[in-house]
């Protein structure tokens, strides 16, 4: 009986390791590769960092010096980590929209794009598109144009630090489409998450339907240009 159970460990020890030996030595597979899109152009799009526009930027945290307009780009400098700090578009509220803009990030930046998010809790009372510097890893629920800790992209789409990436987002009822660089990542639908998911003890579904467009400042050095929305009907 001893002999047996010896011989059947055995053989499972070699599978085991003949499994690890290919994980290790398989070939890459191929992942798409995106490119950053133009801004758009047409009716109803709005440039957010024009000259009628870019004065509506504010920390909305507290008073401390985190980010400035250069040009035509809207730099956070990262300087802190905690509290997380918000650059936000203090003029308007949006709640059904298409969003395109652009972002470079450095090695180790962390931020994000706040959408319909409340000023006085912007994490729960809104909800995340990740801007992360990941190039190269694996798609995950906190990774490059995941829905913040809910949805998992379809792919990680981000290009290597000093790059500079689209995001194409569409807001309209309880929809979000997010496309990265071209592809669309995530198409998820809001009013189905009926219950908590994720780190989130408020359902996606009983968010509020209008709110800020926010900016996070989470302890990365990055910017952000071509900022254009386009507000539309549900």
């Amino acid at each position: 009986m001893k002999k047996v159970v010896r011989v059947v460990f055995t053989l499972g020890g070699i599978i085991a390791l003949a499994g690890m030996a290919y994980w290790f030595s398989r070939p890459t597979l191929p992942v798409p590769v995106g490119a950053c899109t133009p801004p758009p152009s047409g009716p109803g799009w709005i440039n957010l960092l024009d000259p009628a526009h870019r004065d509506g930027w504010r920390n909305i945290t507290d008073d401390k010096d985190i980010f400035a307009l250069e040009g035509e780009q809207l730099h956070i400098f990262g300087h802190t980590v905690y509290p997380l700090r918000y650059v936000g578009y203090e003029t308007e509220r949006f709640g059904d929209f298409e969003l395109h803009l652009e972002v470079k990030v450095t090695p180790g930046a962390n931020s994000g794009i706040f959408l319909r998010a409340q000023p006085n809790d912007p994490v729960y009372r809104g909800f995340e598109v990740q801007v992360l510097e990941d190039h190269g890893d694996a798609p995950h629920k906190n990774g490059s144009g995941a829905l913040y800790d809910v949805v998992t992209p379809m792919y990680n789409m981000a290009l290597p630090a000093g790059e500079w990436n689209s995001y194409d987002i569409t807001v309209v009822g309880g929809e979000v489409i997010v496309f990265m660089n071209g592809w669309r990542v995530v198409h998820a639908d809001l009013d189905q998450m009926t219950l908590p998911l994720g780190k989130f003890t408020t359902p996606f579904a009983t968010l509020p339907r209008d709110g800020l467009l926010l900016l996070q400042d989470h302890g990365g050095e990055v910017w952000y240009r071509n900022i254009w929305i386009k507000k539309r009907k549900a």
